[in-house]
């Protein structure tokens, strides 16, 4: 993320500490079912999910996770997640700016979950988040790419685009 960007979501986690209505809304609560029931195995050992945001879609990560690493850019945004998730001992949760602040160190990860996040990004990083899911990647580990398709005036890079970087990994397509 850019720090170009940041007005953005500070203003957005300054109104709701639920801008995106994740836990109201039809479309979300679908989307977080369909996520979770694609998962290939019914537990990781270590998963990370940035671009966390208000921290639904981390707290239903969480029974599938022994441990779980969850970022977001947003000041506003980790701190709601902290709250969320305060009583799971196997979540952590940070502030990073990808693709900069990605916890290499932290890897392998079984488990990566992009939700949302990588139309957020520039092309070139973009390519670095895929490079660093590749790095992190578990010999044997799922990633997971889910976006909202329809244009919106914040988006740097199409949906088609960011699933074709990540497409161009290699990896094996599940869903």
């Amino acid at each position: 993320m850019t720090d170009g960007q940041r007005p953005y979501f500070d203003a957005l986690y300054a109104h709701s500490d639920d801008p995106y209505a994740l836990r109201d809304r039809w479309y979300e609560a679908r989307k977080r079912a369909v996520l979770l029931a694609a998962l290939p195995r019914q537990h990781y050992a270590k998963a990370y999910e940035p671009g966390c945001g208000a921290g639904e879609l981390t707290h239903a990560l969480a029974a599938r996770c022994g441990q779980l690493l969850a970022s977001d850019f947003s000041d506003r945004a980790v701190q709601i997640t902290q709250e969320r998730t305060r009583e799971l001992t196997n979540v952590r949760v940070e502030q990073h700016a990808l693709p900069g602040d990605w916890p290499s160190a932290a890897g392998p990860f079984d488990l990566i979950v992009l939700s949302e996040v990588g139309y957020f990004l520039q092309r070139a990083d973009m390519q670095r988040v895929a490079e660093c899911c590749k790095a992190s990647l578990a010999a044997d580990g799922t990633l997971v790419a889910c976006d909202w398709r329809p244009g919106f005036e914040q988006r740097s890079l199409p949906t088609d685009e960011v699933h074709g970087i990540l497409g161009a990994l290699g990896l094996a397509r599940l869903v």
